[in-house]
């Protein structure tokens, strides 16, 4: 038993890490786009670069602290009804350790193996860690890996100002006839990247992704834009 389960806590480490990944993509993609959306909209209103970095500025702190708090009240859920699930099981297996173990068996048996091999190892489990076989194997939760809300809320806060801070910088450095195609150029490379990246993690192909991605954040500039210049032009 000693082999399966050793794979087993690899591929879930390994998935693990690549959610983390995932998410820290997907993070980084969000604050490229929402902040390329604020900073070319208030191009299309005014080439002032106080006014630009402001903006930008501002929907940076919003966006990453909107991120963290988001993702540290869903995390924080999660562990919550992890721990709930844990306490249940912790109280049936002192309650009904029989039925318990009949249970796991049951569930081993469903995974593929004999029932008399499924016995054996419920067996063996129970006498190492009751609590830890049950979560694994019937709950799917690692009792000594709960999910951490502060671990998701300062990645979320990290990945987005990240992101957001290429198109920030891409619209306040250069000089101002070429602030807006820089922009542009360089917010749609960043999408290529993320669509790509993310599109490799969860093992599908690219192409379809890049063209969402680039498509969306297009779109988004091309929108806030519009807007920023009809604005502008109202004197708003």
């Amino acid at each position: 038993m000693t082999e399966p389960t050793h794979a087993e806590a690899h591929g879930g480490a390994l998935g693990s890490r690549l959610n983390w990944l995932r998410a820290a993509v997907l993070g980084a993609n969000d604050g490229i786009v929402s902040t390329a959306g604020i900073v070319v909209g208030v191009a299309g209103a005014t080439d002032d670069r106080a006014a630009l970095l402001t903006a930008g500025l501002a929907g940076l702190l919003a966006g990453s602290m909107s991120m963290a708090t988001g993702e540290y009240v869903s995390v924080s859920t999660q562990r919550d009804s992890e721990k709930a699930a844990l306490a249940m099981e912790r109280r049936e297996l002192k309650e009904q350790p029989e039925a318990e173990l009949e249970e796991l068996t049951d569930l081993l048996e469903e995974r593929g193996l004999s029932r008399d091999v499924a016995r054996e190892a419920a067996v063996q489990l129970t006498e190492r860690d009751a609590l830890k076989a049950h979560a694994r194997v019937e709950l799917g939760i690692d009792p000594d890996e709960l999910a951490n809300p502060w671990h998701a809320a300062w990645a979320s806060f990290l990945a987005f100002t990240i992101g957001a801070l290429l198109p920030l910088l891409a619209i306040v450095l250069p000089p101002a006839f070429v602030r807006l195609p820089v922009t542009v150029g360089s917010v749609l490379a960043a999408l290529v990247l993320t669509g790509w990246s993310s599109a490799r993690m969860g093992a599908a192909k690219p192409g379809r992704a890049v063209l969402r991605n680039v498509a969306g954040g297009a779109l988004a500039m091309g929108v806030t834009y519009a807007a920023g210049t009809l604005l502008g032009a109202a004197g708003v």
